[in-house]
């Protein structure tokens, strides 16, 4: 990652659980298309494609779908996406198995919040929002193909297949290792807290400015480490 390749980003914020919280999902537009980061419930189908769309995104024009994490809130609308517009779903492979089967407990510890927030109907995926990802993302996966100068890293905790996009700039969309709904944390649900505080040692190692959440504002990841 040597040469830097800008881009222009809309973020997308959808109301998620009866409008309690939301979630965010980010476009980027590239020279060569447009790159999605996270598609959002399916509840809010309509609004999202509505958001795309007046950004210029077209059937045709979406060449990838990066999915941060398996959970349902981020990827409700992937397999409509990659069937209507054409592109390719990206996910690491240890959240494979939840979005195939729609199961958001699978590949996760045996945890009582995480059994009983799983198992409500709304956080599932249902059997025409399941899928196989095209790509599997691996850490220091490359996505300058895709006229995108950045790499993912992978960053477990919220769950094990949980990756973040880092571009050479230093922004990272870090998915749901960390929030800012309050101010900026580690996510309030975790798989793994062990992973989580392994992912943010990680983190460190990098030269991150800007943190592009799941649900919450952006924020300088300084802020977050200055209130550890």
């Amino acid at each position: 990652m040597s040469s830097t390749k800008r881009f222009d980003l809309k973020r997308v914020e959808l109301k998620i659980y009866g409008g309690i919280a939301t979630v965010n999902t980010y476009l980027l537009k590239t020279d060569s298309g447009f790159i999605l980061i996270d598609t959002g419930p399916s509840s809010k189908r309509s609004l999202l494609e509505k958001e795309i769309k007046d950004a210029g995104c077209k059937p045709g024009n979406l060449k990838l779908i990066i999915l941060t994490h398996g959970d349902a809130d981020h990827t409700g609308n992937a397999a409509y996406l990659r069937q209507e517009y054409g592109g390719k779903l990206a996910l690491h492979p240890d959240d494979s198995v939840m979005v195939q089967k729609g199961d958001m407990s699978h590949n996760r510890k045996v945890n009582p919040l995480i059994k009983v927030l799983f198992a409500l109907p709304f956080v599932k995926l249902k059997g025409k929002d399941q899928f196989k990802e095209d790509i599997e993302l691996k850490d220091g996966f490359d996505l300058s193909p895709y006229d995108l100068n950045a790499k993912i890293i992978h960053i477990p905790g919220h769950s094990q297949g949980s990756v973040g996009v880092l571009t050479v700039d230093g922004d990272l969309f870090c998915g749901d290792l960390l929030e800012n709904t309050a101010k900026p944390a580690i996510n309030s649900i975790m798989d793994d807290e062990d992973a989580a505080h392994s992912s943010i040692e990680k983190l460190k190692k990098y030269n991150i400015n800007m943190v592009y959440p799941g649900h919450g504002n952006p924020f300088p990841l300084k802020d977050f480490l200055d209130c550890k």
